[in-house]
């Protein structure tokens, strides 16, 4: 099979769609190099974490007016190179496809991460969502199959397109394999030592805005004297809680860290008492999946997506938007030992191994 991937995440994000994008490719090459996987990047890349072996190929935009309008391109007339490429089956990796590819030959998917638009509309501007919310009506009518990230995420799309669940199918992501890793004592101590942090400390990782929800573990520890890393771009909202870690005198227990390579932020997570995720809505909850694979003990939401994520052997909070209640069940598990449920856990996460990921994209391509 030719199959083609829409790879503007791939060389121009650095985060969590890129990480999605880099890691199906990767998976997909490893474990089928029969097929040829064709990576239709619009522009220079900017990003580069991928690598590219044999049965990967990367095309850009051919010609003056294409080279001019990438996005234009990307959006529309991609299609007549899709077609002379002769393309089995094409994958828009991030909620788009181009306009006019159901009337072609090839065979469409497109991966449906969230509908945080739809949830948490205060958090983008009117035309933005209008957009958002075209693009993916439009997605999900023309795509031969639709992959959902999260049985959540599939029950959005049903509420949100009337689409038939029959055409949609879930398959969970994985995780990076620099989190599967064990990595020396000395390493981790220089990782410790480079961003001067404790030995014991507790742990949050994502962008820090507000529906990541990082403020509140902040107010459930303010008379803890527990360490907390917070690793992720910074928002507005960082500012809010570095104001109340000032106001209340927790500079030296709090830390703020961004930039990381993938291998430090898998040192973080090991060396971590607890990995905490009160996240207030995602799609699925990468980070959590990290942190299981990396046997840490995690604490997240108890609605939405995150059982999915984080398996019936870790610790939940019914009110995320509670402090009190984060900080019970911190204590809960600080004072018992989580080895037993850590073990459980690191075995439910296998479900979300390379292995049954990519046999499950190959049942679609196939099945297409």
């Amino acid at each position: 099979m030719k199959i083609g991937y829409d790879a503007k995440r791939i060389f121009h994000n650095s985060t969590g769609l890129g990480n999605y994008s880099r890691d199906l490719v990767r998976i997909m090459a490893t474990y089928y190099p029969e097929n040829k996987y064709i990576l239709y990047n619009p522009k220079k890349p900017s990003v580069n974490r991928l690598t590219l072996t044999g049965e990967i190929k990367v095309k850009q935009p051919s010609g003056f007016f294409n080279r001019l309008f990438p996005s234009l391109w990307r959006s529309k007339f991609i299609i007549r190179d899709l077609v002379k490429d002769q393309i089995d089956v094409y994958h828009g990796l991030s909620a788009e496809l181009p306009a006019g590819i159901e009337k072609t030959p090839v065979k469409s998917v497109v991966t449906i991460h969230d509908l945080i638009f739809k949830h948490f509309p205060e958090l983008y501007k009117p035309i933005d969502r209008k957009i958002y919310y075209k693009k993916f009506l439009k997605a999900v009518k023309s795509a031969d199959q639709i992959v959902a990230i999260s049985e959540q995420t599939k029950k959005d799309i049903i509420q949100l397109s009337g689409i038939d669940a029959s055409k949609i199918k879930v398959i969970y992501q994985g995780c990076h394999e620099a989190f599967k890793k064990e990595y020396s004592q000395d390493f981790k101590q220089k990782v410790i030592e480079k961003y001067h942090l404790p030995q014991d400390f507790l742990l949050n990782v994502g962008t820090i805005e507000p529906r990541k929800n990082a403020l509140n573990i902040v107010k459930a520890l303010q008379d803890s004297p527990e360490h907390l890393v917070l690793v992720g771009k910074k928002t507005a909202y960082a500012q809010r809680i570095k104001t109340f870690v000032q106001q209340h005198h927790m500079q030296d227990r709090i830390h703020f860290l961004e930039g990381l390579s993938l291998e430090e932020l898998a040192v973080l997570y090991q060396q971590a008492k607890i990995f905490i995720y009160p996240s207030i809505y995602e799609g699925f909850g990468i980070p959590i999946i990290e942190a299981l694979y990396s046997k840490t003990p995690v604490i997240t939401n108890k609605k939405g997506v995150f059982p999915e994520a984080a398996g019936p052997y870790s610790y939940y909070v019914e009110d995320v938007r509670n402090p009190e209640e984060i900080k019970a069940v911190i204590e809960q598990v600080l004072k018992t030992n989580p080895t037993e449920n850590v073990k459980k856990s690191w075995n439910f996460v296998q479900k979300f191994n390379d292995d049954i990921i990519a046999e499950n994209y190959l049942e679609v391509y196939k099945k297409l």
